[in-house]
């Protein structure tokens, strides 16, 4: 794959973002304004997810959380969400070669005993069978949401908490979904909405927001460049004083 290149800002190493987050928003109104099936968008939507995550791999990107399903997903009808479940199942396993060419490590963030159980083994067998690569690490937030991983830590830190003094965000931290994840610099949403959907809620703090009008399946490489040059132009200063 080559990078786009042209007219587009080149990057700097300087202020690179460790960690990216993006809600892939926008499959089924691809498809519809296509008069196509709304599963069609979901494949679609699949297929730019590997060209964004090459892309990160090689702009040297070292964490993308992708937000695949969430909690609330749940509430559409059947037969999407059999669909979709399907395309995860196939395309969990299909991908091990794309992994392994690129050091791709995968690991998950949801709440995985929701989940169907042929998707829980896809999970625990790519997880497993990726664990030693060393290059960008891709984070499946699949049955996910924010708030219910907020409570499921509090739970954990609940069982855990007699070794501790006092919980503070430090000691939190252990017991979210992947507690070694660095918080995300920056969170893309793609589709026009303009809101985080219950998406990182407590790692997203000071993530710096980009909203993208583009449906995701439209989304390319040079979207991403894009994306992360205004990221660049932007000071972070956490509160104090720049």
């Amino acid at each position: 794959m080559n990078l786009p290149n042209g007219e587009l800002p080149k990057l700097r190493k300087k202020n690179f973002p460790r960690h990216i987050g993006i809600i892939m928003d926008g499959n089924g109104r691809w498809a519809l304004q296509r008069n196509l099936e709304r599963s069609q968008g979901h494949t679609a939507g699949l297929k730019t997810a590997k060209r964004i995550v090459a892309c990160a791999s090689q702009l040297g990107l070292r964490y993308l959380t992708l937000y695949v399903f969430s909690t609330e997903n749940w509430k559409r009808t059947r037969e999407e969400i059999n669909y979709l479940m399907f395309l995860i199942k196939k395309y969990l396993k299909r991908e091990y070669d794309f992994y392994r060419q690129n050091k791709i490590r995968v690991v998950h963030s949801g709440d995985i005993e929701g989940l169907p159980r042929p998707i829980i083994r896809s999970i625990s067998e790519v997880t497993r069978a990726t664990q030693n690569f060393t290059g960008l690490t891709v984070n499946l937030a699949l049955n996910y949401g924010g708030r219910d991983e907020i409570i499921r830590a509090f739970k954990r830190a609940q069982t855990d908490c007699s070794r501790y003094k006092e919980i503070t965000e430090k000691i939190f931290r252990r017991f979210l979904d992947q507690p070694e994840l660095p918080d995300p610099d920056l969170i893309i949403r793609t589709g026009g909405e303009i809101r985080l959907s219950n998406f990182l809620l407590w790692q997203s703090a000071y993530a710096e927001l980009y909203f993208s009008p583009k449906l995701w399946p439209d989304w390319n490489e040079t979207d991403l460049v894009l994306a992360i040059a205004d990221f660049q132009r932007r000071q972070r200063r956490f509160g104090g004083l720049k």
